[in-house]
């Protein structure tokens, strides 16, 4: 099964509206390649520890949003480095960070039909 994809410039367009339009905050951290880069959502709560989300293949071939890795408050460092990581082996991807009022509502409404 062939899934159509929105251009990665687009989405990244679109889940930043959605944020601003609910009072939130949107920072693309690492810009990639404007159609076919795999897009990464880094999602903070009220400015809280960041939680990474990406797309995940499913049972069904479908990509779902799933959480990668979760920042932890006794080494906050260690996320910031594996965002690094994630830049150097990937240089086509893109980093958004996004903060919202409330991380499960977002995520349900934005990101649970792709």
């Amino acid at each position: 099964m062939t899934e159509s994809r929105l251009p990665a410039h687009l989405e990244v367009q679109g889940m930043i509206r959605a944020v601003q339009a609910e009072g939130g905050f949107a920072m693309v951290l690492h810009k990639g390649e404007r159609d076919g880069g795999t897009v990464l959502i880094v999602i903070l709560e009220n400015q809280s520890l960041g939680i990474l989300y990406e797309r995940m293949p499913d049972v069904d071939g479908r990509r779902k949003w799933r959480i990668s890795k979760s920042q932890v408050i006794e080494n906050k460092q260690e996320f910031e480095d594996y965002l690094s990581r994630r830049m150097q082996q990937d240089p086509d991807v893109w980093i958004v960070e996004l903060t919202v009022a409330d991380r499960e509502r977002f995520v349900r409404d934005n990101l649970s039909a792709g």
